[in-house]
């Protein structure tokens, strides 16, 4: 079906005329497609990580690999998402700080929705060909978003991330709950 404008409607979540290649600390969410558990259970209040969920784990991982200009703060997946911060440094004074010459060629800004993307896209194709389901969707089409703007929203969203597992009983994405809605 081509997109069509008039019928879609389809409107961003992303704050207008913000630059999310700037350097920054982003808090994440990224959903599987329908709240599916996916990638692991909760037990004794502990993320037990399935197949699946020890792949989508390493993909996160991987990304300052294929980045250099990212780091990862607080991480953690559950059942049926993830929650990470993304720091996204400025490529350049990354090297100049260290005295080193960056690896060429370096894209200068990366957005956040490009290093999404790619990990969206790895961990799809790694676990697609665990299961043999090539072309299978892993993921909800967009995901969730916040800048963190300073230290004391950076120590809270840390305290939630770290927190998640005891909280899954509560949790809106735990499928338990949503039935309720």
């Amino acid at each position: 079906m081509t997109y069509n404008q008039e019928t879609h409607h389809r409107q961003s979540i992303r704050l207008p005329y913000f630059d999310y290649s700037q350097p920054g600390y982003y808090f994440i969410t990224i959903c599987t497609k329908n709240r599916e558990c996916l990638l692991g259970n909760i037990i004794n209040n502990k993320i037990k990580l399935s197949e699946i969920g020890k792949i989508v784990k390493q993909c996160w991982l991987d990304m300052p690999k294929h980045y250099p200009n990212v780091e990862l703060d607080e991480f953690i997946v559950m059942p049926n998402h993830l929650h990470g911060i993304i720091i996204i440094n400025d490529p350049i004074n990354k090297y100049r700080r260290g005295g080193v010459t960056p690896p060429l060629p370096m894209e200068n800004k990366i957005p956040l929705g490009k290093i999404v993307a790619y990990f969206k896209y790895q961990s799809t194709k790694q676990i697609n060909k665990l299961t043999h389901a090539p072309g299978q969707m892993i993921w909800q089409r967009n995901y969730y978003e916040h800048i963190i703007r300073n230290e004391k929203k950076l120590e809270r969203i840390r305290y939630y991330i770290g927190n998640n597992p005891y909280n899954w009983q509560t949790d809106r994405n735990n499928p338990e709950n949503l039935r309720c809605r």
